[in-house]
């Protein structure tokens, strides 16, 4: 058995997560991949086309059209939110840009739980857009999924359609991305992975997006709601890799994709691109062993993806952390672990 599933199936017997799935490969496509536990605690055996959670690694993905726009002459990134949407000219967030919301520098608080004083989708926009500063934009970072939900809003403003057909156009039907997707349809539900016990629904969630935002927003939004598999998160990491050596020009030009993956907020506390996560320091996701020009994504349901342009690598784990319940944080550890191990067998698969 190699590292990586050694690994993992440690993790399962720890109860880090019932079930996960992983990929590691480059620019060419994949290299190793498997599937260990199973989608609930007594349930079916994960597989390899199982389908999990996205959770916030929705985030970078729907954010992807944004370079297809500038790309376009329809945008430039020191837009502001008013310049987009109206609503907004009179708040303390009218003036906040493309940038600053995608690298979460806004300055609008994150972790908000808006979804139990507003329980329908305008009247959480409304308390989103009500909500005050935490500090005068570009001065500092803080994560918040409430900027990525005026970001989806923006995507819809500029493109007069729905996110999800907007991620269709852009990304999905691109790259061929069958199996990533907003509100699954309840036929998938025997392939999709259990998440949290969830007490202001009263049952098990299953195929519903895990974050109650997300749920009050109609499951689509730009901070939580995709749902995928293993496979097509590869095809996504392979043509990143591709289009940043500009191997894949069709879809996205290099400069694009080094303008969205460099770091933007190299003066502030944490390493931020245009939707994607850097490598900081210390307490990376990443581990150890990628390179600091590498990024990607973490997701709350335990799910993370991350990309390394300088030894042209991808890692990809797909997991249930939050089954039956969130209060586990073991997955901290274990995505470094595993991200460390699949560098390693990269490279070992290189030398072959």
């Amino acid at each position: 058995m190699n590292p990586i599933e050694t690994f993992l199936r440690q993790c399962r017997d720890r109860r880090v997560f019932s079930g996960a799935v992983y990929a590691v490969g480059d620019s060419a496509g994949v290299i190793a991949r498997g599937a260990v536990g199973t989608l609930s605690w007594d349930g079916e055996e994960a597989r390899l086309d199982s389908i999990w959670d996205l959770a916030s690694v929705t985030k970078p993905i729907a954010m992807l059209p944004f370079m297809t726009y500038l790309e376009r002459g329809e945008l430039s990134l020191d837009e502001t939110i008013a310049d987009f949407l109206p609503d907004y000219t009179d708040t303390d967030k009218a003036n906040i840009t493309l940038r600053q919301l995608l690298t979460h520098s806004g300055g609008i608080p994150g972790q908000q739980p808006l979804y139990k004083t507003a329980p329908v989708k305008d009247e959480l926009m409304a308390a989103v857009r009500a909500l005050p500063l935490r500090y005068a934009p570009g001065t500092d970072v803080e994560y918040t999924s409430q900027g990525y939900m005026i970001l989806g809003c923006i995507l819809e403003a500029i493109a007069g359609k729905r996110l999800d057909d907007i991620l269709q156009e852009t990304v999905f039907g691109p790259l061929g991305m069958e199996e990533t997707r907003f509100n699954p349809p309840e036929q998938l539900l025997p392939r999709i992975a259990a998440t949290e016990y969830c007490p202001w629904r009263g049952r098990l969630v299953r195929g519903e997006v895990h974050d109650e935002n997300a749920v009050v927003l109609g499951g689509i939004a730009g901070h939580a709601g995709l749902f995928s598999t293993v496979d097509d998160m590869s095809l996504l990491c392979q043509a990143m890799l591709q289009a940043g050596q500009g191997r894949r020009t069709e879809w996205l030009k290099p400069e694009t994709v080094r303008l969205m993956t460099r770091n933007h907020t190299p003066k502030l506390k944490l390493a931020r691109g245009l939707g994607w996560q850097g490598k900081d320091e210390e307490h990376s996701p990443a581990g150890e062993l990628f390179s600091p020009s590498s990024y990607g994504h973490t997701g709350f349901t335990g799910t993370s993806l991350w990309m390394d342009p300088e030894q042209d690598v991808f890692a990809i784990l797909l997991t249930n952390r939050v089954h039956p319940t969130r209060d586990n944080p073991a997955i901290k550890r274990a995505r470094a672990i595993f991200h460390n191990l699949a560098l390693l067998a990269a490279k070992a698969a290189e030398r072959r």
